[in-house]
């Protein structure tokens, strides 16, 4: 009795508290119904997750909706492998940003009986994900869309480092709000496995012009977004492939972090091909007046200088390597010696003065 009661429980019991319970006539004893379903119930714990199936039933039908989308992607016989996904990939996320506002108190459910929409979610002030995933899955909501309506052809692997980065972004999502031991890791080793590649198949691909409707479809998953964003690996997920100098029976695929440096080398090279004033077009003034109009908070120039440190985005006055700054949000000019930011560094600080006790605690950080 005492193993199974601690089934599923943080806080144990043990036998002497059996033995309270048995003593205390004031407790009625559960009818055989109540104590068939708490077998039940019991018994329905995941021990590699913790999750049971009545407890957590969001979070069980969210992580199998994602695994169901990536197996349906990687299955040779499917064909609707981008309409598939991307729905029920939007069925994942719902379950899961559901489970997290319900344990939040806020109510999901409207007068009208419908509860939140996805859409509506990543538009929330208080939504815990970064901007490079709500871009991403507003992407994958243009393509859910359009998936009712249109027949999209073979257009699947088009849109792979969109579905790569959603798969990505959801277990690490998950993990961090919820536990890591809930990660998809142990099920899906890859997020989106890669088919084998030959070069002579993929550049006779390439040669075809993608259809007016897709090409159309891609331009809209990337409106008003900035190179920056568009390279942050949270909306799309890339991989750079080198190879090594081997005779060609052995040549094989390298793999390259993209937070390594040499893979932040490659990155500049591929991403940042533009003039670095085109990049980053804003000086520190013109980023307090920009975060100013559009929050009307109280951020001022010793603000700004609080934010670069606290954030990391460049180095100090009068460091030796005055050009190791944070690429997402900063460049040292060495022709004039001084610094410029992007676009991601000011929406990053309208972020934090949007929001009371982040402005707080960049105020309280001590240069």
């Amino acid at each position: 009795m005492q193993a199974l009661v601690n089934v599923g429980r943080e806080a144990t019991i043990n036998s002497g508290r059996i033995t309270e319970t048995k003593k205390d006539a004031t407790i009625v004893a559960a009818g055989d119904d109540e104590v068939e379903f708490f077998k039940i119930r019991k018994a329905s714990y995941d021990q590699k997750t913790g999750l049971n199936l009545f407890d957590h039933e969001r979070l069980v039908r969210a992580r199998e909706a994602m695994i169901l989308a990536v197996q349906v992607f990687n299955s040779p016989s499917m064909r609707f492998k981008a309409e598939v996904f991307t729905m029920l990939a939007n069925v994942a996320w719902t379950y899961l940003m559901h489970e997290h506002y319900e344990r939040k108190g806020v109510k999901i459910v409207g007068r009208d009986g419908r509860s939140l929409l996805l859409s509506q979610i990543v538009d929330r002030h208080d939504c815990p994900l970064s901007k490079g995933v709500k871009d991403n899955l507003r992407a994958m909501k243009i393509l859910r869309d359009d998936v009712e309506h249109k027949l999209l052809g073979r257009a699947d692997s088009k849109w792979l480092g969109l579905f790569q980065a959603c798969c990505l972004n959801f277990d690490k999502a998950m993990c961090e709000i919820f536990g890591a031991q809930l990660t998809l890791s142990h099920e899906l080793a890859f997020a989106l496995q890669f088919a084998k590649l030959n070069f002579d198949q993929v550049t006779t691909l390439n040669k075809y012009e993608i259809p007016g409707e897709i090409d159309a479809i891609d331009a809209r998953l990337r409106e008003g977004m900035t190179d920056t964003q568009i390279a942050d690996l949270e909306f799309q997920f890339r991989v750079v492939y080198t190879l090594d100098a081997v005779t060609k029976s052995r040549a094989h695929f390298q793999f390259v972090q993209p937070q390594s440096a040499e893979g932040k080398d490659i990155r500049n090279v591929l991403v940042q091909h533009k003039l670095a004033d085109h990049l980053y077009p804003h000086k520190p003034g013109d980023v307090v007046k920009k975060v100013v109009e559009v929050t009307n908070a109280a951020f001022t120039q010793h603000n700004h200088t609080q934010a670069w440190r606290k954030f990391e985005a460049r180095p100090r006055n009068g460091a030796a390597q005055p050009e190791h700054t944070n690429r997402d949000f900063c460049i040292f000019h060495a022709a004039h010696g001084d610094y410029t930011f992007s676009d991601q560094w000011v929406q990053k600080l309208v972020e934090v003065c949007s929001d009371a006790q982040q402005l707080l605690e960049l105020k309280s950080f001590k240069l």
